[in-house]
């Protein structure tokens, strides 16, 4: 397989994920950094990307497509300015930040545009391997569901796939709290200073026009902490996915568990590690996702992207990143009336 050359527009946090997926797998991918400063660009290098402050020396890079990697209120307008130079982008989330900067994203896509967004969730091996039971009809068809597990967009994207509600629309209406939490984890380490911090937890209800059900319950807390849990629960006909745990009918009529483990498909193989052996043999009672399985699922996406850009099937359907967007956008607004989401332009019943 020819390496995949990509430019990554940004060098924060999340930039250094795209960096170490190309570091891992130096026969895949390789990788150059946009920065806005020479001391960022100097970090980057340290961490052995090529890395530039021009946009001139990024393009001579010859970028197959470019990841913006940036606070969310650019991705939008920088997802627009790398198309207009005829390069493939792929978007971290959320796609856009209003519903004018979505409906502009989708007028650009249906000129051509080639706009991505990097939605790795549905991808972790843990939630495959449930989304994979499901789809063999071993619980039957789903009915509802309950996610602890990833905020806002994210949390869409998971709740359209378990419940496979497609692009119908939905009724949505919620709530949200702020109580002091203990903290106890974060990105550079565990903490121990007992100190509590004001924390919002957001509760929504939807209803699709399907009658599907679902309800959204988390609080940013729950990516980083010793003490607080995320959950899964999809309800079926015929039994249920909670968290790793399938309960389900069997064919001769008496009533079976399954432990779902994380496995990688033949397809993405090429990014197996031994950390990723180590962490499968690795038993967890808990739904935990790994920054390592983090950094898989975008490894699958980068090679998903490079088959697209060659002809292949989108990574991830615009439409769906859009409405990932649009779904956060309403519960940060919503009142105390729920709230209507129907079809839009990008709907798949509109085209």
């Amino acid at each position: 397989m020819a390496c995949f050359p990509y430019l990554i527009v940004g060098s924060g946090y999340r930039s250094e994920y795209f960096v170490r997926i190309a570091m891992t797998h130096p026969d895949l991918f390789s990788c150059a950094v946009l920065c806005r400063s020479e001391e960022k660009a100097a970090h980057m290098r340290r961490l052995g990307a090529a890395a530039f402050t021009s946009e001139a020396e990024a393009l001579a890079f010859h970028p197959q497509a470019a990841v913006i990697a940036v606070d969310r209120a650019q991705v939008a307008s920088l997802a627009a300015h790398w198309t207009s130079l005829g390069v493939p982008v792929i978007t971290e989330t959320p796609v856009g930040a209003s519903m004018e900067e979505l409906q502009e994203l989708w007028s650009l896509h249906q000129k051509g545009a080639r706009i991505i967004c990097c939605e790795q969730y549905i991808r972790h091996p843990l939630l495959q391997s449930g989304m994979a039971a499901v789809e063999k009809g071993l619980i039957g068809e789903p009915q509802s569901a309950y996610l602890s597990l990833v905020h806002d967009y994210h949390g869409a994207s998971v709740l359209r796939h378990l419940l496979r509600t497609g692009g119908e629309g939905y009724t949505l209406q919620g709530l949200s709290s702020t109580t002091p939490v203990l903290e106890s984890d974060s990105r550079y380490g565990a903490l121990y200073s007992g100190e509590e911090k004001e924390q919002t937890r957001k509760i929504l209800l939807i209803r699709y026009d399907s009658g599907k059900t679902a309800i959204y319950d988390f609080s940013p807390v729950q990516y980083r902490t010793y003490l607080y849990s995320r959950h899964l629960i999809l309800r079926c006909s015929r039994g249920e996915w909670s968290d790793r745990l399938l309960l389900h009918a069997q064919a001769d009529g008496s009533f079976g568990r399954t432990q779902l483990m994380p496995e990688i498909p033949q397809k993405y193989r090429c990014l197996d590690t031994q950390s990723l052996r180590e962490l499968r043999k690795t038993w967890s009672a808990e739904l935990f996702l790994d920054t390592l399985w983090d950094e898989y699922a975008i490894g699958t996406f980068l090679l998903d992207m490079k088959e697209y850009i060659e002809g292949g099937p989108e990574p991830y359907p615009l439409w769906e990143a859009l409405e990932d967007a649009r779904f956060w956008l309403l519960s940060e607004n919503l009142k105390d009336s729920p709230v209507t989401a129907g079809a839009m332009p990008w709907s798949p019943s509109a085209s």
